[in-house]
Order: C-alpha cells, then sequence, then structure tokens
C-alpha cells in the first residue's frame, strides 16, 4: 500500500490539503523544476548536518584545485602561493598559481523500487526522490558540470552516462517518470537492488565525482556500507535519505488509511503498535547512521511533509 492518510483529513481542511494527492510524479513537475533549481550547492563546503548526524559533521570537499603554472610573483598574489624552493633555486620570487577544476561530474542514484512507493503527508518517498534527482540534475547543468544517474527500480537498473546536455537531463526527467508511474502496491519487490546499484556505480566511476545516493536505505546491509565506502575512496558521497514523518509519530495520526490512489482500507491502529512501529524506525535510523558516520558520509534527510526545494535550501543553501 503506497500512502498512508488520516482518517480525520476529511473534517479538517488543513490536513485535507497537505495529504498526499498524487501516488505518482508528473514529467510537467519534474521539467518545471529547473526553474527551481538554485539557491543551493552541491558541492557546499560547509558541514551538513542531519537529523541523524548528531554532533558528527560532515564536510563536501567541493572542487579540487589543479596546479595551473609556476610565473614570477607579482604586488598583489598571496604570500601563501609562493613556491620558496623555486624562489630559491631560480633567485627570484615565484608564485604557483592554481585554478578550480573545470570537470566535476555528477551521479546521481535513484531509488524507484516499490518500498518506496509509501507517503503519509504531501507525496510519496518515490515521487520526493524523483523531484530531488530532477532538481540536482538541473542545477548540474545551470554550473556547467556533466551529470548522470542510475534510476533503480525492483526489476531494472537505468544507465544514464554523465553528460553536459539538456537533452540528457530531459531524458532523465523521461526515465524517472516511466519507472514511477511503473509503481503500484502490485509491484514485486527483487530484494539485492540497492547493492546491485552500488556496484554498477563503483564500475561507471573512476574519481573525482560526486555522487548523490537518492534512497530510503531499505534493505541495506554490510555490503551496503562496503560499496559506499569503495565510491567514497576516490569521489565525494552525499546520503539523502528520503523518509516518511509516519516513521517518527503516527500517535495523532489513528486510526489510519491507506490508499493506492483507487481503492482505501481503514487500518486500526492501537497504541502499542504505535509504539513498536516509533521504536523500529529509530533503531532503523540509529544502525544506519553508525554506517555512515564510520565511513564519514554525509547526510542529508528529505522528508516527504515538505516541499524537497525547500530543504535543499536549507540544508545546502548556497549559489545563485
Amino acid at each position: 500500500m503506497s500512502r498512508l492518510t488520516d482518517k480525520n483529513d476529511s473534517a479538517n481542511a488543513s490536513h485535507a490539503a497537505s495529504a498526499p494527492s498524487d501516488a505518482h510524479v508528473s514529467l510537467q513537475r519534474l521539467i518545471q523544476l529547473q526553474f527551481d533549481a538554485r539557491h543551493f550547492s552541491l558541492t557546499t563546503k560547509q558541514p551538513i548536518h542531519s537529523l541523524l548526524s548528531g554532533q558528527h559533521a560532515s564536510r563536501l570537499r567541493g572542487r579540487g584545485m589543479i596546479f595551473e603554472e609556476l610565473r614570477d610573483y607579482r604586488p598583489g598574489d598571496d604570500i601563501r602561493s609562493i613556491d620558496w624552493r623555486a624562489t630559491a633555486r631560480l633567485r627570484r620570487a615565484c608564485t604557483r598559481v592554481y585554478n578550480e577544476e573545470r570537470d566535476r561530474p555528477v551521479l546521481l542514484l535513484v531509488d524507484q523500487r516499490v518500498n518506496m512507493f509509501f507517503g503519509s503527508i504531501r507525496t510519496t518517498k518515490a515521487t520526493a526522490a524523483a523531484e530531488l534527482a530532477a532538481l540536482a540534475a538541473w542545477r548540474t547543468l545551470r554550473t556547467g558540470d556533466r551529470v548522470g544517474a542510475l534510476i533503480f527500480g525492483d526489476q531494472e537498473i537505468v544507465e544514464l552516462k554523465p553528460q553536459r546536455s539538456r537533452t540528457n537531463v530531459m531524458r532523465l526527467c523521461h526515465q524517472l517518470v516511466r519507472i514511477n508511474h511503473g509503481l503500484s502496491t502490485q509491484t514485486f519487490s527483487r530484494p539485492g537492488m540497492l547493492n546491485e546499484a552500488l556496484t554498477r556505480a563503483v564500475n561507471l566511476t573512476s574519481h573525482d565525482y560526486l555522487i548523490v545516493l537518492i534512497t530510503d536505505y531499505n534493505g541495506d546491509d554490510n555490503q551496503t556500507t562496503q560499496l559506499v565506502s569503495q565510491l567514497a575512496a576516490k569521489n565525494d558521497v552525499l546520503a539523502a535519505l528520503v523518509y516518511d514523518p509516519l516513521g517518527i509519530s503516527i500517535n495523532n495520526r489513528l486510526p489510519l488509511d491507506a490508499t493506492d490512489g483507487e481503492q482505501q482500507v481503514s487500518i486500526p491502529v492501537d497504541e502499542r503498535l504505535s509504539q513498536q512501529f516509533q521504536q523500529a524506525f529509530i533503531d532503523r535510523c540509529e544502525t544506519l547512521q553508525q554506517r555512515l558516520r564510520s565511513i564519514r558520509i554525509p547526510i542529508l534527510p528529505i522528508g516527504t511533509q515538505h516541499a524537497v526545494i525547500d530543504q535543499l535550501r536549507e540544508a545546502l543553501g548556497a549559489g545563485r
């Protein structure tokens, strides 16, 4: 079942307005997001704090600096850029000149498995993941970098090699919509697809990529951690954790209605079950936190209850 809504929402206009209105993402929406893809930076060097990270702050390295030339010192040059060995050897002040890396390919791993076809408020995790991927792709295109993707569902992995073109971003949007619209309550779950996608990413990337993992991490295990660590050895990795607030608290949302957009059933949930549900969610978050903290991967939480762009700007606000 894909979406859970408060049974009392029909009597409360404000709640009804926030309940999920569509189980699937639209192509029009993903294209429109290009106009919102500003005022955040995927390569920010600021610490990323998250609901899961506690006091631990991780940093993305951002673009590296590459050596361009050694030239004579000029008035106004930063004294810290003086190459003292070359100065002593040539007997004149010499400055090392660096420029920012020109190419920083971005690879998006986007989860569209059936476990993502769930949301208690505003939208589903699958739709939030698709919107985040589109925003990241449009933003990368705006900054002039190459962007590619691995979109994985329960039955397939679609590979889009990094390119610096609008056509490639449009292809990404079309594939997101196609796979997203294939999700239903009847979709057969295939274990191991998360690790298969990560393995594909290891084979696709070389070094100096920014890899954005957009998933709820359902099915992660020790192999997942090993694969992410392998990716992070030569690349920057950002873990975007897509979650639904129902996992945090359902005490004030009882009883529940479940719907796939066509059919709806009522689910009675008592206080004991509610507490067990919340504890299971907390335990899972703590386990994921420990796994990612051990390899210093920053976590970006993305909830279904708020607009994705607002959450991006709050966490990664920078740039134009």
